[in-house]
């Protein structure tokens, strides 16, 4: 849920990035990071395991400007890849207004979007919550790579509810904005 400060008249916004491991999530935040000005961007911190996977969560408060009088600022948090840190998962995804679902393209990794996107789904529930009352986009990664599901394949696969999705390429930091962007809309509208 977005904190809202009156007396500062600031809005704070989380979006969450949630996917199966080594699938772009933390390529997505590098990105971002990478291109926007040094007054736009606080310090983003990263927690690692010994295999250079996001453990906890990359941290990026991103200040997009004023709405209605209020200064806002959104706070992007990846969860680690792998469900084993199922927990630490939970934790970060609580309290997020919007979610970005960054799914792998790649064939062979069709079962751990799937895997990823019960998790959420699991996860959400622990807080009483669906994906049906959450904002939340699609964003079809690694779609540069060989022997990749068509974009019909992982909309019957991922989305049956048909939400905004976004091809991308994080390495090259494309549909990385696009993607970021529908959701901060979508977030937005909820005020």
């Amino acid at each position: 849920m977005a904190l809202i400060n009156y007396a500062t008249k600031e809005i704070n916004v989380k979006i969450v990035y949630y996917g199966p491991g080594l699938g772009g999530k933390t390529t997505n935040l590098r990105w971002i990071y990478g291109k926007l000005d040094a007054e736009a961007k606080g310090k983003m911190i990263t927690l690692a395991t010994e295999m250079d996977r996001t453990l906890f969560f990359d941290f990026l408060p991103v200040d997009l400007g004023s709405v209605r009088g209020f200064e806002t600022r959104f706070h992007l948090y990846t969860v680690p890849g792998q469900v084993f840190y199922n927990a630490s998962r939970r934790i970060i995804l609580r309290g997020s207004d919007g979610i970005i679902f960054v799914a792998d393209s790649q064939n062979e990794r069709r079962e751990d979007n799937i895997d990823s996107l019960n998790n959420l789904k699991e996860n959400l529930a622990t807080f009483n919550l669906s994906l049906d009352e959450t904002p939340y986009v699609m964003q079809y990664n690694k779609r540069d790579l060989p022997n990749i599901m068509t974009v019909s394949e992982m909309e019957e696969l991922l989305n049956p509810r048909g939400v905004p999705y976004f091809e991308s390429v994080a390495t090259q930091g494309i549909g990385v904005f696009e993607t970021l962007k529908e959701i901060a809309k979508m977030v937005i509208r909820k005020f």
